[in-house]
């Protein structure tokens, strides 16, 4: 049987994993006295503790889900290339690759494309621009050619099995967005 002291050191160790999101607060008193030392000796976040985890030097972007697809990476650069023929993509792009704050380039955007900039709705991974909407962050398309493969995608794959109007919405809300994808 392990001491206490073992125990009490594996669930230090163990909750450091949850130290940013958690606080652990001393309540002083009669019962459990052995549960004082998770109060008092905090372990350092230094490579030499086995719970250390690095700190992020860049904002992440939460993961919330993953799709798979069998597109190809052809369809992630025609993708690429279209925000260079689309006006609004193209100074969006501009704005996000420097994070840049220049508010004539703002002003020159449409009025909903300000309007979901403004609101911190656009982000710009591997030259992509994803639009982000509640607990969802899709890929931005500009390009008549990549809206109807995603529509092939959603809507006439044999996986999917020609799906209704409502139905095809709903799978192609979570694959991508265009400014006018509902009409």
């Amino acid at each position: 049987m392990k001491t206490p002291n073992r125990r009490i050191l594996r669930w230090k160790i163990a909750i450091q994993e949850y130290r940013v999101k958690m606080t652990i607060v001393h309540n002083s008193g009669n019962i459990h006295k052995n549960y004082d030392g998770l109060s008092r000796w905090a372990l350092a976040n230094t490579p030499d503790n086995p719970a250390h985890v690095p700190l992020a030097a860049e904002p992440q972007i939460p993961i919330e889900g993953i799709n798979i697809t069998d597109i190809g990476t052809e369809f992630f650069q025609e993708g690429r290339e279209s925000y260079e023929k689309d006006n609004n993509c193209h100074i969006l792009t501009s704005l996000l690759d420097k994070d840049c704050k220049d508010t004539a380039l703002v002003n020159s955007l449409d009025e909903v494309w300000k309007y979901f900039y403004s609101e911190g709705r656009f982000q710009l991974f591997d030259s992509i621009i994803y639009h982000i909407k509640k607990h969802s962050c899709i890929m931005k398309l500009c390009s008549r050619l990549l809206i109807n493969t995603i529509l092939h995608e959603c809507h006439d794959r044999i996986y999917f099995g020609h799906l209704s109007e409502d139905r095809t919405l709903a799978k192609m809300k979570h694959c991508a967005w265009w400014s006018s994808w509902r009409k």
